[in-house]
């Protein structure tokens, strides 16, 4: 269930035409309290890329509007020379753009747009959003592209068919939508694969692309790898002669089974390609040139299969054909990273003690410093200059905002906001507090607890609270900030949230890490109940009124709970959650996940890591099913079928649990679509005041 955030592509295809109904201009708060109205009315900063010179920064705002029931994006600018601190609207369009780069030596920009036909195509524009013009005119679209650095050339992700259809078979048939399917990997994640993305290169004359060509034509592999590769699988050499990209070059039953992609060096005049990481059996992506050509560095997993193991930090020298793992000595995985303009260090972000911090190492010594020092996240790494880096930050009280880290004749990294979107929202509000807790586990480990409390909290009153059970399973509980699953939310509708990091989280070394694999229902779960019941302590908790909730991983968590909790919840609520782990086994698509977590098959009988598994698959405890529960899925989800929702709703009220279910036709393991997300925290709080408050109106 572990996958990296959507792209820039993908969130444009989610966005359509709108005009954002509030704005933080226009948002009055009418009682001061954070609602789901505030929530809604964010502006969503994303995408920063600093101009060749490192004076600007560009970057995308999206708002929702809740009637036109979509989103839209708009780019702006910003000067780093912390005079200006409003950011410059330069597109303001019926539809978004993203994926916005700099070129031309940051006197024009080029960027993503629908064409005519609704086809995303490169468009260009002057640095002030004048003179718009299409660039390429790629049939059915593009999903993005990189210049070369010389940017007289490009690389363009285009689909091709793959999956045959009846009309293929018989063409008398041209009507008739069976689908003719054999063997594995037909759908994946939210759709059934007919196409797969591969990449073009082509020609760039500032103006048009043109020459497309499709580098692995008659190859029938991804590249970028589906679901969610993008242009981060792509590198240019300094040269612009060659070109790194990411591939598994497997299909069926074999890419179902198998992590295993590679990078590949494509020469543009010879057309030959080479194998960069041949025996590298992991997960081998997001490549990137040095400054001066000298290596390439990508991440790199090490095993086969295990789509959540630790992200290492590889160099190849390009002269010496040498790899090295400058990495091999720190037990924590990498996110993200983006050479500093000396080619001499590296910089990082990775989940750490509860946070994902940015890091640096130095190439030739491997030496890694922690550069920031915050109680927040850091993503989306963007150099401006020697000794600056542009990054987003946000935590569990505030989204993305851009932050500027100076490094220059400082001890200490000084951390800079240089935006503050949503500062008029939030100057309206009362925010929950945040507050770190060290729980001891059943196992005598020490675990790092996440308290959200509600505004103005008051020791002396009684609270309701709320057990988070992250998803993943390997997704760190760090200060992340989500619109589905906002702690600050839920704190502040008058519930405590205790979000433990538990047993298979990043951050805390690569033993705490894995332990969860072929263990779902075992010390993890311990974990939790460790520290509902070290908050249950406090007299502040009501042990009368703790719920449990969760998604995907944690969905699956819920139903495991529901029948081994011991009487510590009143009410739970799981989202996309495996119930039946033999159903889950056979329905799921990426096969290698469900190999490394579950064990193997529950047909192989003398496999006792997955008869452990099949054995403590939540159904098999629904006889002990005593609390009400609210169960959500969505029909898109072929990474856990709504089947599984619906099957465990049926366990309920046939037991004659209380129960509710809300099925989402349109949507799939997340809630995407604004009203279906605000229905979603509507029904949410809902379901949980009324068994949880006093007046909740049982």
């Amino acid at each position: 269930m572990h996958k990296i955030a959507m792209t820039a592509t993908a969130l444009l295809l989610a966005a359509g035409a709108a005009s954002a109904a509030d704005t933080p201009a226009t948002f009055k708060s009418p009682d001061g309290n954070f609602s789901i109205d505030a929530l809604e009315a964010l502006g969503r900063v994303s995408d920063p890329k600093v101009s060749p010179d490192g004076k600007t920064v560009l970057f995308g705002i999206a708002y929702e509007d809740l009637a036109e029931n979509s989103s839209n994006n708009d780019l702006y600018t910003l000067k780093l020379d912390g005079k200006d601190t409003a950011p410059v609207r330069i597109t303001d369009t019926p539809k978004s753009e993203g994926g916005a780069v700099w070129f031309d030596g940051g006197r024009r920009i080029a960027f993503l747009y629908p064409d005519a036909e609704g086809n995303m195509q490169m468009w260009t524009m002057d640095a002030d959003g004048s003179n718009r013009v299409q660039a390429s005119e790629h049939k059915g679209g593009i999903g993005g592209f990189l210049l070369s650095p010389d940017e007289k050339k490009i690389v363009v992700i285009g689909n091709v068919k793959y999956a045959r259809n009846a009309g293929d078979i018989y063409p008398d048939l041209p009507k008739a939508t069976g689908r003719v399917v054999d063997d594995l990997m037909y759908k994946h994640w939210d759709e059934w694969v007919t196409e797969i993305p591969h990449p073009f290169v082509g020609t760039f004359d500032g103006t048009k692309v043109g020459g497309l060509k499709d580098i692995m034509a008659d190859e029938p592999f991804e590249a970028p790898m589906k679901p969610f590769g993008g242009v981060e699988s792509f590198a240019w050499h300094p040269n612009s002669e060659m070109l790194a990209y990411v591939s598994r070059k497997k299909t069926g039953l074999e890419y179902a089974v198998s992590t295993n992609s590679d990078i590949f060096l494509y020469h543009i005049e010879s057309g030959e390609t080479k194998n960069l990481t041949e025996g590298m059996l992991g997960y081998d992506t997001m490549p990137a040139f040095s400054p001066d050509g000298h290596y390439l560095a990508w991440l790199s997993m090490e095993h086969d299969g295990y789509e959540s193991d630790r992200n290492r930090l590889f160099l190849l020298d390009c002269y010496t054909a040498v790899k090295r793992d400058i990495t091999a000595d720190w037990d924590y995985t990498i996110d993200e990273f983006a050479w500093a303009p000396d080619g001499r260090s590296i910089y990082f972000v990775a989940p750490k003690d509860g946070v994902i911090p940015v890091f640096s190492i130095e190439v030739e010594k491997s030496v890694i410093t922690k550069l920031t020092d915050t109680q927040s996240d850091f993503t989306a790494l963007a150099p401006a200059g020697k000794d600056r880096i542009v990054a987003m930050s946000h935590s569990m009280l505030r989204p993305n905002e851009l932050m500027l880290i100076s490094l220059k004749g400082k001890k200490t990294p000084e951390v800079k906001a240089v935006t503050d979107v949503n500062g008029p929202i939030f100057a309206q509000l009362d925010m929950p507090t945040v507050e770190k807790r060290i729980v001891a586990t059943t196992d005598g480990k020490q675990m790092l607890v996440w308290v959200v409390y509600p505004p103005k909290f008051d020791a002396t009153k009684k609270y309701p609270s709320l057990l988070y059970c992250q998803g993943g399973p390997q997704q760190p509980v760090s200060q992340f900030w989500s619109y589905r699953w906002n702690l600050a939310l839920m704190g502040a509708n008058g519930y405590i949230v205790i979000a433990p990091n538990r047993r298979g989280l990043p951050g805390f070394g690569s033993e705490w890490n894995a332990q969860i694999s072929k263990d779902y229902p075992g010390q993890n779960m311990a974990d939790y109940l460790a520290a509902v019941d070290d908050m249950k302590k406090e007299a502040y908790i009501d042990p009368a009124r703790i719920g449990a909730t969760g998604a995907s991983y944690g969905g699956f968590s819920i139903y495991y709970l529901a029948g081994n909790h011991n009487k510590r919840f009143a009410a739970l609520l799981s989202h996309a959650g495996i119930f039946n782990m033999e159903q889950q086994y056979l329905e799921t698509e990426e096969m290698w996940f469900a190999n490394w977590d579950m064990g193997g098959a529950y047909w192989e009988k003398d496999n006792a890591a997955a008869q452990r598994t099949f054995a403590n698959s939540p159904h098999r405890f629904v006889d002990r099913w005593d609390t009400p529960i609210m169960i959500s899925h969505g029909e898109y989800d072929y990474r856990i079928l709504a089947s599984q929702g619906m099957a465990a709703f049926n366990a309920a009220k046939l037991r004659g649990i209380p129960a509710e279910m809300v099925i989402f036709p349109d949507e799939n393991h997340w809630i995407l679509k604004p009203q279906n997300a605000v229905l979603w925290q509507r029904l949410f709080f809902r379901w949980f005041d009324r068994w949880l408050k006093p007046d909740g109106n049982k």
